[in-house]
């Protein structure tokens, strides 16, 4: 298995559990790889949804991807603070620089003062339906809000207090060496 390289631009593809595409960003640099954590970060990146309309993101953001976790987290940063957006996704894989998983639309919006909501239930319920969800993902991502709550109060991974700082510091350092360059 190949890992991502620190300072490598990968991009990170979303997919759906019927294998269509959902949604790509194309340019994000990796701050961190192992095989089981990629952490990484982007500003102002070209998003493509899967219709084909483009976007691009509003604010740096540091991403966490963990290949055990049915989740990743996007740290926005924010002029009032760090807004976090979790999409309860399958664990990544990682192949040709490109970083893959499967969107399964429940997602959990964190604010800064550490409270948070949960996203998207009706398009969960719909798409569960619709490409008939095995009853043991639904057990998965039911555990995986519960492990996600503990880890929001526990200040855990992502939500620990030096987190952010760590990780956009490694950020600044990387785009530092490529303006040199």
């Amino acid at each position: 298995m190949t890992i991502p390289l620190e300072g490598e631009m990968i991009q990170i593809h979303s997919y759906k559990h019927n294998g269509n595409i959902h949604r790509v960003w194309h340019e994000t640099m990796v701050l961190k790889g192992t095989k089981n954590i990629v952490i990484a970060a982007n500003d102002r990146t070209l998003v493509t949804e899967s219709d084909g309309r483009t976007w691009v993101t509003r604010e740096p953001s540091i991403c966490y991807y963990h290949a055990e976790y049915w989740f990743n987290i996007i740290c926005m940063l924010r002029e009032d603070g760090v807004y976090y957006y979790i999409n309860l996704s399958s664990p990544f894989v990682y192949e040709d620089r490109m970083l893959k998983y499967i969107d399964y639309d429940l997602d959990m919006k964190v604010f800064p003062d550490q409270s948070y909501t949960l996203l998207d239930e009706d398009e969960y319920e719909q798409h569960k339906k619709e490409m008939n969800y095995p009853q043991e993902i639904d057990i998965i991502l039911k555990r995986t809000i519960q492990t996600l709550k503990q880890w929001i109060q526990q200040k855990k991974g992502p939500f620990a207090p030096d987190f952010i700082d760590a990780w956009t510091a490694r950020y600044q350092f990387h785009k530092d060496i490529q303006k040199t360059e």
